[in-house]
């Protein structure tokens, strides 16, 4: 599979103007008119677009747009419609509502859009964490994975890295599966560093089977819930119409819910490393047995988002002054 588009080399080309295209027309709900778009917000990996139409009433209605290219821009879009549309099904206030996702009728470059709503957000403040945290497990506690399993129906991608999503019954399995998956990709991003590869393959081998295998031991079980799946503080805002926090850029799958708590611990992330978002998290959806390992478990599920990091950003300091260090860290303390 094709890498990443460089979509700085996109936006040059484009010289400002706006990659329009019939098939996000035809994805207007319908019975609206398409009237403008225009350039709109930054993304480290799209051009994001405001899509302006008219109802039939007469008034007009704005829709959030969405542009990636290559085959690699198509999963990454598909995977956050097809998230998007589990998250609104659950809770429609909690995450914009998912209109459309296709490919435009133009053939070269291919190019795929995902359209949604529309929604005025507050993304420099902080949420309150009660209120916020208290949201985020109900997502979680209302889910129900359709086949019981671990994983989901479609490729999704935290940032612009591809997640190992087949279905597993076993959560150790699955999350070996993906943090392997996720090495291999900061590999071959980054190249070789015989270190991290040794210490990623007794992460594998020693601490997923010694950490998360007792999950599903002893007549214990977890139930696989949808997380966001790259949920750190950029990753959602403030309605400023109702006050709701909002989810976005989801990149789903069904999970041990403590995964979506990984990130928070990761440096990239800055208002949820506060101590207080866990804490109230935990209040809501209680930590798993063995509860006293649950800090143990954190830090393995922060690895997979801090190399996951490293392979989405080449040459990031974050490979030499984290990652290995959070992986050495990670053996329990009776080993």
């Amino acid at each position: 599979m094709e890498g990443p588009v460089n979509i700085k080399e996109i936006l040059a080309e484009l010289d400002g103007r706006f990659p329009m295209d019939e098939a996000v027309v035809e994805a207007l709900p319908q019975g609206t008119t398409f009237q403008s778009v225009e350039n709109f917000g930054t993304s480290a990996w799209t051009i994001t677009g405001r899509v302006m139409a008219i109802k039939p009433d007469g008034t007009e209605i704005p829709y959030f747009l969405k542009v990636a290219y290559g085959e690699h821009g198509g999963i990454m879009l598909r995977g956050e419609f097809e998230s998007s549309k589990i998250i609104y099904g659950l809770m429609p206030n909690f995450i914009p509502e998912p209109f459309g996702f296709g490919r435009y009728k133009v053939p070269n470059p291919a190019t795929y859009f995902y359209l949604s709503e529309f929604v005025d957000m507050d993304v420099a403040t902080a949420p309150e964490p009660m209120e916020f945290t208290g949201r985020l497990a109900e997502m979680h506690k209302t889910s129900q994975s359709p086949t019981g399993k671990f994983g989901f129906h479609v490729a999704t991608c935290d940032g612009k890295m591809a997640h190992t999503v087949e279905w597993e019954e076993s959560w150790a399995v699955f999350y070996r599966k993906l943090l392997v998956g996720v090495c291999k990709l900061d590999l071959e991003t980054n190249g070789p560093w015989p270190e991290l590869e040794r210490a990623t393959e007794q992460v594998a081998t020693k601490v997923i089977p010694r950490l998360l295998g007792p999950l599903q031991a002893e007549g214990r079980k977890i139930k696989p819930c949808i997380i966001h799946g790259d949920l750190w503080e950029g990753n959602m805002g403030i309605n400023l119409e109702t006050g709701d926090t909002l989810l976005f850029d989801a990149g789903s799958y069904y999970a041990h819910n403590e995964m979506e708590l990984g990130h928070w611990r990761c440096e990239f992330s800055s208002v949820f490393r506060s101590k207080i978002y866990t804490r109230h998290y935990l209040r809501k959806y209680p930590a798993a047995e063995p509860v006293g390992e649950f800090d143990d478990r954190n830090r393995l599920y922060s690895i997979k988002g801090a190399i996951n990091y490293c392979a989405g950003h080449p040459g990031s300091i974050l490979r030499k002054t984290y990652a290995l260090f959070v992986i050495s860290r990670t053996l329990p303390n009776n080993g």
